[in-house]
């Protein structure tokens, strides 16, 4: 073990030195007023206007950092009352190898893309993200220092292309009313353009924006020139419908049932001194239109996480973001009535939630005083900038329901050290009521140091989770914990090569509860490299202890990845691991014990028309006793999805998900279990706030109601129906 963890850091010492850059002097942009809005038309014959200004000089970040764009890239910005306008045209010497493809908002990840980021509070930390395809479908975000990019944002603004003979030519009309920010007469943002060209792996940025330095927004250019605009205390108000009409069977009767449902609500929006946003719910709309992405859930020792996808939360969720997630939102499943204050202002980004919640008195059915028929929760966060890049912050929530109560509260703070080294910490205290009368307490740390870069990079975190500590709002999946991790990377880049990029990977691990005594640790050194055309391939082994009870067991495996979308029509993924496991949850009177596993992923994309996408997934992962090889369990998920684009706005999507669990009983507690699902979808999407759904879907699963009508029997065919439902969304957006 102390040899492992020796070897580990000797890697990670000579992997990279402790070294400091500072950031480049970025350039001044100062956009005009335009005594009339740009059209399209305009430059398609390679004119231009004199009322704007264009921006040349595009960098490669990827994979050339500080070499100039492979193809080039002109942008023309102006603005008027209402709108902020960039125009992008886009040469591209084989106009033939352009990815675009007409689909449904937000789906053009894969595609050649041109955008624009815009640092409104110029405070050299967050800002909004714009990407158009060329055929003008939309992708918009937001971006923080320290966060992944947040997609789940939407807001109303327009956007055209159209693809030409030697390239393609972009239109974006940003509306102020889209936007926050200082209630002033002379704006200042900060401003980044970029050009996205996916088949050369190839992105580049206006001004030059490098990976020798930690971060994105502090090396942005500075916009002047936009005077006298606001959003003005605008307000929008989207009310929807929905109604559903379902039949499924009742097992506990068992019977089938029907129910038919009719839904209303109403969300208002309306922006306060230019920099604050208030959301009102009333019945939010918490339907799901999407389905979640297949993962495997058997044998799974801690909760896995799904992604939140329901509108209320999604806009400014990043906000209430700390390093140990103390608001996973999608621990609210049913509230009436909520509201949310987002903003920023003299350096405080700020924000509020209080909403109830109706589904713990409903699973509980508890109409007496006892428990009470709804939770109620707040949420609030508080975090200041500090210095150029750094910030502290307060989070505090609570939940009470019935007697049980909690209260968590947190400090964090976020410190650029230099220009390519940054530290997080955090400290938080919980106190918790349970419905039984009892009480529950304790703190929690988090500290990590991170260095991203080109050629180098490494991260290392540490958390310290009391056995007492709950925070039922968040995702703390672990708790009564003490655990550190390392990760490093090294690569090497040649020039003039297929092969962009290779080197080594480590990742390593180390769990003890608060006794001192060592749970986990696990080793995971990999190779991977990178080619032109978004190929992806590697290799990796890992060495692993894990306790479980009195037991140790020692595990491990071998596995291997490839990923490619070197053809414009097709994108592969195929992933497989072999190794040992544990069977979490052996059958009764067997103790938990190691099993031989497997794991493997395949998924293809095809796009044999601009118009549609063909998705296939196939996720196995299997147990085996050791030895004789009896199948201890073997799952197998299989999603197929197909999306049709009729228009920019008309889309229709399939989807048949097939789920089978074959378990043998007497090794493992798993029933044995099939499922076929199918799920079609009619999607009108006018804008983020105006749209019309017509879905249906069918469930069949392994079970019936036995002969003699008293319970249920389980069969080898998954063909039962045992549900199907029908249903219909309507919403509309009005903006004042």
């Amino acid at each position: 073990m102390r040899r492992r963890h020796a070897l580990f850091t000797a890697l990670v010492s000579c992997l990279f030195v402790l070294s400091a850059r500072t950031a480049p002097a970025q350039p001044v942009l100062r956009v005009p007023r335009a005594p009339s809005p740009p059209a399209l038309e305009d430059y398609l014959d390679g004119r231009s206007r004199p009322d704007e200004v264009a921006v040349t000089g595009f960098v490669q970040r990827e994979p050339g950092d500080g070499v100039p764009v492979s193809q080039p890239t002109t942008a023309y910005l102006s603005y008027d009352d209402d709108h902020l306008y960039i125009v992008f045209v886009s040469r591209d010497s084989s106009p033939e190898a352009i990815r675009a493809r007409l689909t449904r908002r937000e789906a053009i990840l894969g595609d050649d893309r041109v955008g624009v980021i815009l640092d409104t509070f110029h405070d050299r930390r967050r800002g909004y993200l714009f990407l158009v395809n060329p055929l003008g479908i939309q992708l918009d975000g937001l971006t923080a220092e320290g966060q992944d990019d947040d997609y789940s944002f939407d807001t109303l603004w327009r956007s055209e292309g159209r693809l030409t003979a030697d390239g393609y030519v972009v239109r974006m009309a940003i509306p102020f009313k889209s936007l926050r920010f200082p209630d002033r007469p002379r704006q200042v943002w900060g401003i980044a353009l970029g050009r996205i060209i996916p088949r050369a792996n190839e992105t580049s940025f206006w001004p030059y924006v490098t990976q020798r330095i930690a971060g994105l927004a502090q090396q942005f250019a500075t916009l002047e020139g936009i005077e006298g605009i606001s959003p003005g205390r605008n307000a929008q108000i989207i009310p929807y419908g929905a109604f559903t009409g379902a039949r499924f069977l009742d097992t506990e009767r068992p019977a089938f049932d029907t129910d038919a449902t009719a839904r209303g609500g109403l969300d208002v929006k309306m922006i306060i001194q230019d920099a604050f946003a208030l959301d009102l719910a009333l019945n939010p709309d918490f339907s799901q239109v999407e389905s979640d992405e297949p993962q495997v859930t058997i044998n799974q020792r801690f909760e896995v996480f799904f992604p939140e996808k329901r509108p209320f939360f999604l806009e400014n969720a990043t906000i209430f973001e700390t390093p140990l997630p103390l608001f996973f939102s999608r621990r609210v499943a049913d509230p009436q009535i909520g509201g949310r204050v987002t903003g920023k202002a003299n350096g405080w980004t700020l924000g509020a939630v209080a909403i109830d919640d109706r589904a713990q008195g409903r699973a509980l059915d508890s109409g007496d005083a006892a428990f009470g028929d709804r939770a109620g929760i707040g949420v609030v966060r508080a975090q200041r900038d500090v210095g150029s890049q750094s910030n502290v912050g307060l989070l505090a929530t609570s939940r009470d329901f019935g007697s049980s109560a909690s209260r968590v509260l947190s400090a964090d703070a976020r410190v650029k050290l230099n220009a390519n080294w940054v530290a997080q910490g955090q400290a938080i205290v919980s106190d918790t009521r349970l419905l039984d009368g009892r009480s529950l307490s304790g703190p929690a740390y988090f500290a990590g140091l991170f260095r991203p870069g080109r050629r180098v990079g490494y991260n290392a975190q540490y958390r310290d989770i009391a056995p007492g500590f709950r925070a039922p709002l968040g995702f703390v999946p672990r708790v009564g914990i003490r655990q550190f991790d390392q990760f490093a990377r090294y690569a090497w880049r040649p020039k003039e090569s297929p092969l962009l990029s290779y080197g080594p990977q480590v990742f390593g691990r180390t769990t003890w509860d608060h006794a001192g005594v060592r749970q986990d640790w696990f080793l995971v050194p990999s190779f991977q490299f990178e080619l032109r055309g978004q190929t992806r391939l590697g290799i990796s082994r890992e060495v692993s202890r894990e306790r479980l009870g009195a037991s140790d067991f020692r595990k491990g495996n071998l596995g291997m990845f490839f990923r490619t979308e070197r053809v414009k029509w097709l994108t592969v993924f195929a992933a497989y691991n072999r190794g040992r496991s544990i069977n979490f949850f052996p059958a009764e009177g067997l103790q938990p014990f190691l099993g031989d596993s497997r794991f493997a992923t395949l998924q293809l994309t095809t796009r044999p028309t601009s118009q549609l996408r063909i998705d296939q997934t196939y996720i196995f992962s299997g147990l085996a006793r050791p030895g004789d090889g009896a199948t201890i369990f073997n799952n197998h998920i299989l999603r197929s999805r197909i999306n049709y684009q009729l228009t920019r706005e008309l889309s229709l999507r399939g989807i048949v998900d097939y789920t089978a669990v074959l378990a043998n009983s007497s090794l493992v507690a798993l029933q044995r279990r099939k499922g076929l699902s199918t799920d079609v979808l009619l999607t009108y999407l006018l804008n983020p706030g105006t749209a019309l759904y017509i879905g249906y879907n069918d469930r069949y699963q392994n079970v019936q109601i036995d002969p003699a009508g008293t319970g249920i029997q389980l069969t080898d065919s998954p063909f039962h129906a045992t549900g199907r439902q029908l249903f219909v969304k309507a919403s509309y957006l009005f903006r004042f």
